[in-house]
This record gives structure tokens, sequence and C-alpha cells, in this order.
């Protein structure tokens, strides 16, 4: 079994597209109005209005109620994008520190209000677990 896709609902997608394509330095692939997908590579962060819940038989998700999931990204050196990332949001929760585990981390929220983790390994047992 492989994670392929990560989903999240918004009733503001332009805005929570636009957010993630800056905060990932990637494009959005455009299926419809209403969806949009970004591929890491590794996983698809797929975006969804409102209306897309219609197809699963209605108000199934409410949008910007997240309070359990952190979105989780391994990247090259996390000070860099820290730079980046203060740019195009103010609501950073944690800058970047070192965690007990050995992964360096930025904790930051998306325009709805989900956790989002940019992390890079950096101790020798952290390094040999992601590579």
């Amino acid at each position: 079994m492989n994670l392929q896709s990560l989903r999240i609902i918004t009733a503001d997608i332009k805005r929570l597209v636009h957010f993630y394509e800056k905060a990932t330095a990637l494009s959005a692939k455009w299926f419809t109005e209403d969806f949009a997908e970004i591929n890491t590579g590794t996983c698809t962060i797929a975006i969804g209005s409102t209306n897309t819940l219609d197809f699963f038989g209605g108000a199934i998700a409410e949008p910007a109620s997240n309070k359990s999931i952190i979105i989780e990204f391994c990247v090259e050196n996390v000070d860099d994008h820290y730079i980046r990332i203060k740019e195009i949001t103010k609501d950073i929760v944690q800058e970047p520190v070192t965690m007990p585990w050995g992964n360096r981390s930025l904790l930051f929220r998306d325009p709805d209000g989900s956790l989002i983790n940019f992390f890079t390994p950096v101790t020798p047992e952290a390094i040999e677990k992601f590579s």
C-alpha cells in the first residue's frame, strides 16, 4: 500500500492553491475550476473546493477545520525555506529548531489554518532514515 495523495477541501480554492504553489515552489495542475493538484514527486497534494463534495454525497468534510493533522515536507535546507515562507505568511508556529528525533523543523499554517511542517534531517540517524 502506498499513500498517493492528500486532499484538502477549501472554501477558497484559488487562494489555497496559490499559497501551496508559493510554499512548495511547485506549479499546480488544474483539472477543473474546483480541483487542482500539486505533485511533489512522492505524493500529490489535491485541493478541492467545497463544490467537489457533491461527488461524495454532500457535506462530508468541513473546510478550515483541521486540528489534528500536520502536512509534512522533507526539504533540502529548512533554514533556506524559512526565509521564503516568512514572505508568504505571518502565521509561523515554530521557527526552525532541531527536534529530539534529529530533524530540523519549521512549522507554519496555510490560509485555512492547517499545520505544515518543513523539515530537514540533520543527525546521522535522521539522515540515514530518509536516504
